[in-house]
């Protein structure tokens, strides 16, 4: 028979027992607290900051909404068709991929040669470093207003190099044969530093032993960068080449301070016709449109370089 004794020494033993997983539970939420609590902070500015512009910007691409507060209505896909048949906006859509063409391939190989002339022991290595990667921290109004005076059709140092050579003066960023090229230019020297640091992290973790094993062999330079660098190159030259298509394709900056605000046919980007859309015609709901065009070329850009990756991948497996 079980005795009353017995019954209170079994209640008291369970109590104890559910004392740890009562303490464990209240554990659990206190940690799980203390994470959303540090997290919050990120959240807030993650919604406020991105997540809500985004969506009130698919919301606003859909209304006549103006710069000055009129409009508002819902258009249904007005916008959208409008910007689909604005000879305009493929303009300046086709300025964006040609600048993008243009800048990227040099910003890759003069980067990879800048990357080896230092990675094989160029003497005075820190500032050659500094001196490579230095313009890349300057602000863009400055890298701006140097090319600016670079380029001056009077006293600027690019005709005097013409000249030297003995070449007519060209008038730069005012002929629209040029005015892109110049664009390109600036934005090389600025940017090419940051491309040339990552070359030369990815070459400083190839194992030195592999280009000791081919001088035994009787490999020179030429021919070790060739086999062994240049191979092992790939995953950064992947890098760069979509770090650098994304950024040429968000032309801005350089080209609207370099040209004074003055966009001509050849050198309007799209970042800069979505600018004038919603800021000079005061169209919100039309440039938001225009900029979620833009965005979609962005993601077939961006899926069409992982696919050709997963391609590589598979090929080499």
């Amino acid at each position: 028979m079980t005795t009353a004794t017995d019954s209170t020494r079994t209640i008291v033993t369970g109590s104890k027992s559910a004392l740890p997983a009562r303490r464990a539970g209240s554990s659990r939420n206190r940690e799980q607290l203390i994470s959303w609590a540090f997290l919050a902070p990120f959240l807030l500015a993650f919604v406020l900051f991105l997540a809500w512009p985004i969506v009130h910007g698919i919301i606003l691409s859909f209304t006549d909404q103006s710069l000055t507060g009129a409009g508002g209505s819902f258009i249904g896909f007005a916008n959208y068709a409008e910007a689909l048949a604005d000879p305009k906006m493929w303009q300046s859509m086709g300025n964006t991929v040609w600048f993008t063409l243009l800048s990227t391939v040099p910003l890759v190989v003069i980067a990879l040669l800048m990357a080896a002339l230092v990675d094989r022991g160029l003497p005075g290595q820190w500032l050659w470093r500094l001196s490579f990667f230095m313009p890349y921290l300057l602000a863009s109004t400055v890298i701006s207003q140097i090319w600016v005076w670079i380029f001056n059709p009077q006293i600027g140092a690019a005709n005097n190099i013409l000249e030297f050579f003995g070449l007519e003066p060209l008038a730069w960023l005012q002929n629209p044969d040029t005015n892109m090229l110049s664009i390109v230019i600036a934005t090389i020297w600025w940017t090419v530093g940051f491309n040339f640091l990552l070359y030369l992290a990815a070459m400083q973790n190839i194992p030195p032993q592999q280009y000791e094993a081919a001088s035994l062999d009787g490999a020179g330079p030429w021919r070790q960068f060739w086999s062994i660098t240049l191979p092992q190159l790939g995953p950064a030259t992947v890098l760069i080449l979509i770090l650098q298509i994304l950024a040429s394709l968000k032309l801005f900056d350089q080209a609207y301070q370099m040209l004074g605000g003055v966009a001509s046919d050849t050198t309007r980007s799209i970042v800069q016709y979505i600018y004038e859309a919603g800021f000079v015609s005061y169209r919100f709901g039309y440039s938001a449109a225009i900029s979620y065009v833009f965005f979609a070329l962005i993601v077939i850009i961006g899926v069409a370089q992982a696919l050709i990756m997963r391609r590589r991948k598979e090929s080499q497996l």
